[in-house]
């Protein structure tokens, strides 16, 4: 079993769009969480798509999509009904950050992503030289580009999982306070 339950019982589901620049760690990231043992990944070609459960509440289907140059640019295909964005950065490769800082700005001016939580994950905690996750929110603008949003940057490592579970947990919570107050936008429509 993963480090955060992966059971199938739904009360409500929730659409996560996993994004980063390859070689980020995504998908280290998803199957650490779905299965955490210590597993060797290769890079993403499409996407990969895995259902975890955090709590008894909401079940997380989490969209990795690849980060190579050629799929980022079909990234905004897949932000349709996505109801959290996860991107992914990593905090080492300090040749390529200005690359990733572009590419969570263009993804965030997405009109279906508009107003959704999202979580960085300033990935590879373990290595020396990373840049912190307050460097991270500073380089990436974090504070001006999801003032319309809630937004969490948690620093991590994908293969050791120390800081995966606060990151998803984050987002979980975001998530739900989201899918409530839709829930109750809806509502509230249907009753005047």
């Amino acid at each position: 079993m993963g480090l955060l339950s992966s059971k199938s019982s739904k009360v409500q589901q929730a659409q996560i769009l996993l994004l980063g620049l390859d070689a980020a760690g995504k998908s280290t990231i998803l199957y650490k969480l779905k299965l955490a043992p210590n597993i060797t990944t290769i890079p993403t070609v499409g996407f990969n798509v895995e259902m975890i459960e955090l709590d008894r509440s909401l079940t997380l289907t989490i969209w990795d999509v690849g980060g190579q140059e050629t799929m980022r640019t079909v990234w905004d295909y897949y932000c349709e009904n996505i109801d959290g964005l996860v991107y992914v950065v990593d905090s080492t490769d300090k040749e390529r950050l200005d690359d990733s800082r572009r590419e969570f700005q263009h993804i965030l001016k997405n009109e279906h992503i508009k107003s959704v939580p999202v979580v960085l994950l300033a990935n590879k905690q373990d290595m020396s030289g990373a840049l912190t996750a307050e460097d991270i929110t500073r380089i990436f603008k974090v504070k001006k580009l999801c003032s319309d949003r809630n937004w969490y940057v948690q620093p991590c490592c994908a293969t050791t999982g120390e800081g995966l579970a606060e990151g998803f947990w984050k987002l979980t919570a975001f998530v739900k306070s989201r899918l409530k107050s839709r829930g109750n936008t809806s509502a509230f429509f249907k009753q005047n």
